[in-house]
């Protein structure tokens, strides 16, 4: 029987994990290719791909949603449906730089149901969220983000390992096990669900929240130069 190679799964511990190149890069595509095999719940099933995380290795910080949407199961990249572009609407309000980011979920896969012709979303159940996080923390792992930002209940319990009032608990810092501060907040799909005519004040607190992160998005400093 032939040895494994990177991208196959070969951690006894955790049949579903691969066992990784040296290379940060390297790694998360080896991740990428490993979890668009996942099993280990039923999502993946039925859902076109999975859809991985987007960044490079070294952001300052990780954001972390709840699944992807229907439009990033098609298209396989995260934050693209109407969800992700209120989120990059936020990024530029904020003055980010996107490239300062990585963005991710904490379930990889697109959980909906049939209503018609169309796959309506489905929140992911806790033993699949469970069933997900060691993708999550690998990913962490590699990418070695200084900060991570939480949105919704989902990504904040699979962060925290603790069930989160997210209207309680937003806006503020909290660590995880790993040391790492956690920023909690708003899935953006929770402001495009509310009521229209709250969304102009909810988008402002919500940017609020995300503004907490700011310090580890500054712009960096240039150092003097000498005369």
């Amino acid at each position: 029987m032939s040895s494994p190679t990177s991208t196959e799964l070969a951690m006894p511990d955790s049949p579903r994990s691969p066992e990784l190149p040296e290379d940060p890069e390297r790694a998360l595509e080896a991740l990428r290719q490993a979890t668009n095999r996942c099993r280990e719940c039923p999502i993946g099933e039925h859902a076109t791909q999975s859809v991985f995380g987007e960044g490079r290795v070294g952001a300052a910080v990780m954001v972390v949603g709840e699944q992807p949407g229907n439009q990033e199961d098609l298209q396989g990249r995260p934050f693209v449906g109407p969800s992700g572009q209120l989120f990059d609407q936020a990024v530029a309000d904020l003055g980010w730089s996107r490239d300062r980011l990585y963005v991710t979920n904490a379930v990889k896969h697109f959980k909906f149901e049939l209503r018609g012709k169309r796959r309506m979303h489905k929140t992911p159940a806790q033993r699949e969220i469970a069933a997900c996080l060691h993708w999550l923390e690998s990913e962490i792992a590699q990418v070695r983000p200084k900060a991570l930002i939480a949105l919704g209940a989902t990504a904040s319990r699979a962060l925290l390992g603790r069930p989160v009032a997210v209207m309680r608990e937003r806006g503020h810092w909290h660590t995880d096990a790993r040391g790492l501060p956690v920023l909690v907040t708003l899935h953006p799909s929770a402001l495009l669900r509310g009521d229209p005519a709250e969304r102009e004040l909810a988008y402002a607190a919500w940017l609020k929240d995300l503004a907490v992160a700011g310090e580890y998005l500054a712009p960096r400093k240039r150092p003097a130069q000498k005369r």
